[in-house]
């Protein structure tokens, strides 16, 4: 395995990188923050040129970069856009059930049930990155260089989607609702995820929905048991979105079909941009 060449992912990142380069080039004066998000662009690419022969970095890199994007993403929507689809999101998910589903489960709350979702929403990071530390762990480096691309495209699409339907989910849109009690910590799961994730419009497509598919598909490649146990935990998480109103349905059925897509599609594309990297190394 040549770690000094240009990995798929490498190459995949790079292409975003200089996409959100663009939007903030053409919107430079109406993004205060740009001349420091053009430097940190500069910054990153230099330390993935530089750096991608150590082994652990270039394993280990996409991390802090797409969950950079994920933040730029945040900057960038409101001026590049200026519109919101809530109104929309709503309304196409009261015509697809002939009711409001998030208004519908406001009628069925249950604190034990609550905390229950809350934390398994909340392992969401955790459940897709244990899958990369185990393959890492058990050294299937071909492996894990593919689930490592694999989740790379799952986020990054789903940031093209926010930027395309910017939508910031039910909880913000539907006023006075009551709030979800919980036990002991959704409170603090709540508070603590909405300090991390911040007004985003991050809903159209749930990236919670995809990427959880996604690291259940790719946890076959670790061991069945641990497919099984992702498996279960699945459709919790996918219920979750909805009952503790993060998303539409809408956001749901469009994470999914993006994940379905990607499972497809991502042999082929990896196969293609890896035999290309293979030829730029010559």
């Amino acid at each position: 395995m040549a770690v000094n060449e240009w990995w798929p992912v490498d190459k995949m990142i790079l292409a975003f990188a200089a996409m959100s380069t663009l939007l903030i080039v053409f919107w430079f004066h109406a993004i205060p923050e740009a001349p420091w998000l053009l430097l940190t662009h500069a910054v990153a690419i230099a330390a993935l040129v530089l750096f991608r022969s150590n082994l652990t970095f270039h394993c280990w890199y996409p991390l802090p970069y797409v969950a950079a994007f994920y933040k730029e993403m945040a900057i960038l929507i409101p001026p590049v856009r200026g519109v919101d689809y809530d109104a929309w999101a709503s309304r196409l998910d009261a015509a697809l059930w002939r009711t409001d589903p998030t208004l519908w489960l406001v009628r069925h709350p249950g604190a034990a049930l609550t905390e229950f979702l809350q934390i398994a929403y909340s392992l969401f990071v955790p459940a897709v990155l244990v899958v990369a530390f185990l393959l890492w762990k058990q050294g299937k480096i071909e492996d894990f260089k593919y689930y490592a691309f694999l989740i790379a495209a799952g986020f990054l699409a789903s940031y093209l989607g926010y930027l395309a339907v910017p939508v910031r989910g039910p909880r913000f849109y539907l006023h006075g609702l009551p709030p979800l009690q919980g036990l002991w910590v959704t409170e603090i799961l709540q508070t603590t995820l909405d300090r991390l994730e911040s007004a985003h419009y991050d809903c159209f497509p749930s990236g919670h929905t995809e990427l959880t598919i996604l690291a259940c598909w790719g946890s076959r490649m670790v061991s069945r048991k641990i497919f099984y146990v992702f498996l279960g935990y699945t459709p919790f998480i996918i219920f979750a979105t909805v009952y503790l109103r993060y998303h539409y349905t809408i956001d749901v059925l469009a994470g999914a079909a993006l994940a379905f897509l990607l499972i497809w599609a991502s042999p082929h594309i990896y196969a293609g941009l890896k035999k290309e990297a293979t030829n730029w190394a010559e």
